[in-house]
C-alpha cells in the first residue's frame, strides 16, 4: 500500500485520496487539518513572500475568503487545494505534507530578488544623495559670492 501520512490518517495513494480522507474524519479531525492546511498554505505564501491579496487575485476570489481558507475556517475542496497548488507551482500533496521549518531553511528566488531589488534601491539612493551633494559643491564653487546690501 502507498501511502500518505497526514496528521493522524493514511491515505491511498489514489488520484484523489484528500476526497476519501474528508469522507472519514470527524468534525474535530476536519477542524484539525483544515487548520494544518491553512498554516501550510500561508507558510508557503510567506515562503514567496507573496500577500493574502496577491494570491487571492490569482485564484479569483476574495482576500476575506483566502483569508478563512488560510485559518481553517472553510473546508477546502481538492480543485481550490490544485488551484493553490498551481499557483505556487507545487503539487497538492507538497501542500499536505508541508513542513513549516522548511520555510525558514530554504528561502524562494521571489524573496532572494526581493531583498536584493531592495538593496539596489537602497544603492540607488545612496548614489543619487552622492550626485546631488557633488552638484550643490560644484554650484557652490562655480558662483561668485554674492554680498547682500542690507
Amino acid at each position: 500500500m502507498c501511502g500518505i501520512r497526514f496528521g493522524y490518517c493514511i491515505v491511498d495513494c489514489d488520484p484523489y485520496p484528500y476526497n476519501k480522507l474528508l469522507l472519514k474524519m470527524n468534525d474535530t479531525q476536519k477542524k484539525t487539518t483544515n487548520k494544518a492546511i491553512g498554516q501550510n498554505i500561508r507558510a508557503i505564501r510567506h515562503q514567496r513572500g507573496w500577500s493574502q491579496e496577491d494570491v487571492a487575485n490569482r485564484l479569483g476570489i476574495s482576500i476575506p475568503a483566502f483569508s478563512k481558507i488560510e485559518t481553517g475556517v472553510t473546508d477546502v475542496n481538492l480543485s481550490r487545494l490544485e488551484q493553490i497548488a498551481d499557483i505556487y507551482e507545487i503539487e497538492v500533496v507538497q501542500i499536505l505534507a508541508f513542513e513549516s521549518e522548511e520555510v525558514e531553511q530554504q528561502p524562494s528566488n521571489l524573496s532572494l530578488l526581493q531583498k536584493k531589488l531592495t538593496d539596489r534601491e537602497s544603492e540607488i539612493v545612496n548614489l543619487q544623495r552622492k550626485v546631488i551633494l557633488l552638484y550643490e559643491e560644484l554650484r557652490n564653487a562655480s558662483m561668485p559670492l554674492q554680498v547682500s546690501s542690507y
